[in-house]
């Protein structure tokens, strides 16, 4: 069995990551992005005015989501 000590470590652990995460997403988001994306078409104006900090074309972005969506 954990003790209350372990069990609060990993607590903290957990909320440390997630915190981390948030930060990096903030980040992110107030990143300037690119005009082409990772495979070299190009990102489409309005995309990049909807999402600013946009690195990737809307087809490689579904791509990814989907990836992400499927593990």
């Amino acid at each position: 069995m954990y003790s209350d000590f372990d069990r609060e470590l990993g607590e903290a652990r957990v909320e440390q990551e997630r915190e981390a995460r948030i930060a990096a997403a903030r980040h992110a988001l107030k990143q300037e992005g690119r005009e082409q994306c990772e495979c070299g078409a190009t990102i489409s104006p309005a995309r990049r005015r909807v999402h600013p900090s946009a690195t990737r074309c809307l087809e490689c972005q579904e791509i990814v989501e989907k990836e992400a969506y499927l593990r």
